[in-house]
């Protein structure tokens, strides 16, 4: 079977979190805060889909036409981005994945425009190409993108791992990647061949219900699972906007997804356990989030997938 004919294809992902460290047998490039995407590209079409399959293309169409810009037929591993000040901005790119208004589509790219930032190849030409090691893997990149605003190539240092991750640091940026250059391309895998230093610390966790607070704020209720039960986490209200939870028409229910109420939580509106959020905070030794911020709501995660580690 033709992976590129059949789509489907899912991505190779990061299996931990380590300190930054220097090693010559890895490679080093920024982590970019946008949504992780597949591109199969040929010469006459461009489809965008996510880790779940769902296309993007119909929400970002001013990436219609980056297929011109490969020499060969191919299925590039990168992330989708909107840049705001010089910067990825997961809040904006996340909204416009979630519109369903042509309209308002429309006029969101004009505003803010998307780009494809590739990092990674697994099929060229006719041929699956994930068994080559990683750094000929990024020749091959090299060789058949032509970078454009729309299509350009994550680009990468050898060895020095701290140095990167300290000026990502600097520039308020997400984190790095420590990729082991000889590494294959693991298809649907969680591999420690790929390894994430993060200036800030993220959570997937379930929206489990609201509760109003003071000047107009909204505290989120958020669980994630152990296993099959789902745990209380604690409330998250920086960055919430309660009417942008209720256009995803979240269930209402009588009861909270959790076992028992959590204490202080008495008098919340509760839902039912569909939807799931991004949460980010300061690393601390502590249990909990420190100051935790709400990024976004992710529709390529279940549920259940919101899991305690």
């Amino acid at each position: 079977m033709d992976m590129f004919e059949a789509k489907g294809i899912k991505p190779m992902l990061i299996a931990e979190m380590q300190e930054p460290f220097d090693d010559e047998r890895y490679i080093y490039e920024l982590k970019l805060d946008g949504i992780r995407c597949l591109a199969y590209l040929d010469e006459a079409s461009t489809d965008l889909r996510n880790k779940r399959n769902k296309q993007l293309l119909p929400h970002v169409p001013e990436l219609g036409s980056i297929h011109r810009q490969v020499k060969s037929k191919c299925i590039l591993d990168g992330e989708l981005l909107i840049l705001k000040d010089g910067k990825t901005d997961f809040f904006e790119i996340q909204r416009r994945v979630l519109l369903t208004d042509p309209f308002k589509i429309h006029l969101a790219s004009k505003k803010f425009p998307a780009c494809f930032v590739a990092y990674d190849i697994i099929y060229k030409g006719s041929e699956m190409v994930n068994e080559i090691p990683l750094l000929e893997r990024k020749k091959l990149l090299a060789e058949i993108v032509e970078e454009t605003p729309e299509l350009s190539i994550s680009r990468f240092i050898p060895a020095n791992g701290i140095e990167l991750f300290q000026a990502a640091k600097s520039q308020g940026l997400e984190g790095v990647v420590a990729k082991r250059a000889d590494s294959r391309y693991w298809l649907g895998k969680r591999t420690k061949d790929w390894i994430k230093f993060k200036v800030m610390k993220t959570a997937d966790c379930v929206i489990c219900g609201y509760i109003p607070k003071e000047n107009s704020m909204t505290s989120l209720i958020i669980g994630q699972y152990s296993g099959h039960e789902l745990i209380y986490r604690g409330h998250v209200t920086m960055g919430v906007s309660l009417s942008k939870i209720l256009e995803h028409h979240p269930e209402i229910r009588a009861v909270p997804p959790f076992k028992e109420i959590p204490p202080g939580n008495e008098d919340a509106t509760w839902f039912g356990p569909e939807l799931v959020g991004i949460v980010e905070y300061m690393p601390s030794d502590k249990p909990g989030y420190r100051q935790p911020v709400f990024k976004g709501i992710r529709d390529d995660k279940l549920p259940m997938e919101c899991q305690i580690i």
